[in-house]
């Protein structure tokens, strides 16, 4: 981890490290995106989008929180699924507090399992989440809490929407009041200490995960071959490649006439030109990579 920075010694300052698990698709990367006001960490409706531990830094007047948000957690069976668990559940060590999430609207048993199993090991505050609280009642979300605050003793329970940003100020308060006293880790300007190309790959992924539909679930990955800055020109030059598993996901991917690409290209340049505040000039291939996520050297490539 990172050394803590120079402060201005206040005594009464907090910092630490808050790790985001849930069940997949709970909403981590939105509530981590939410809170940083900055996009970080890719979102889409697909389980496993998050395959990453990706680091956001929230400054505020008497605290710096430095939240990890991690994949979901699910009964996991093949070589590539364990591996992305097990960095979930191995980021918990790592936390000066737990933010565990749960979606209100759709229960996961098996994993909030699990979850509940792997906090019991943890001698940690966890305060707990219930996210998505606009798409039910006020009855649901009371019987939800009441039936977690049976199952675990957490600091604190907060009703939030991380889409819509209700009562994200409350549940920042209310980590505040549980984090240790110290100085901060990263310097004011800094949200994130994962490098931009990193950021730009995961941006590109995001797209295929959107613009395909149903047809590609998780047999891609994203690499960065080129990733060169133009001071002159104020421009960027980024070429990728998406790895896929079969020739058939490939033509999905390319699309009628190259048109899909193309589309992916489009949108994933924008939000890479957000991120940058610079123009991009993205190329991108696709490539097939014969069951790559079955591969342990082929996993170690990518990353995972």
């Amino acid at each position: 981890m990172n050394k803590p920075v120079a402060h201005d010694d206040r005594s009464d300052f907090k910092s630490g490290f808050v790790i985001i698990v849930g069940a997949p698709n709970v909403g981590k990367s939105t509530l981590l995106n939410r809170v940083l006001g900055e996009k970080i960490s890719i979102t889409s409706k697909k389980p496993q989008t998050t395959r990453n531990r990706i680091l956001g830094v929230v400054h505020r007047p008497c605290s710096q929180m430095v939240f990890i948000d991690t994949p979901g957690i699910h009964r996991a069976e093949n070589i590539f699924n364990i591996r992305i668990v097990g960095v979930a559940l191995g980021a918990m060590g790592d936390a000066d507090l737990i933010l565990l999430m749960i979606d209100v609207t759709h229960p996961d048993p098996s994993s909030d399992a699990i979850l509940l199993e792997a906090l019991k090991k943890q001698n940690r505050p966890v305060i707990l989440a219930v996210n998505k609280i606009d798409g039910v009642d006020k009855a649901k979300i009371l019987e939800v809490i009441e039936e977690w605050a049976a199952l675990y003793e957490f600091r604190e329970v907060v009703p939030v929407s991380a889409k819509q940003g209700t009562q994200i100020d409350t549940l920042l308060e209310v980590m505040e009041t549980a984090l240790p006293h110290g100085p901060p880790y990263f310097p004011e300007d800094s949200i994130t200490d994962i490098p931009e190309r990193f950021i730009a790959a995961e941006m590109i992924r995001e797209k295929v995960f959107r613009l395909t539909g149903q047809e590609i679930p998780y047999s891609i990955a994203v690499t960065v071959e080129v990733f060169s800055e133009d001071v002159n020109r104020g421009l960027v030059k980024i070429h990728a490649s998406i790895h896929v598993e079969r020739d058939s996901q490939k033509g999905i991917v390319i699309g009628n006439g190259g048109r899909k690409l193309k589309q992916i290209g489009e949108v994933a340049r924008k939000d890479i030109e957000r991120m940058l505040g610079s123009q991009v000039f993205l190329k991108l291939f696709v490539r097939v990579q014969k069951n790559w996520s079955k591969d342990t050297k082929a996993l170690r490539q990518f990353g995972y």
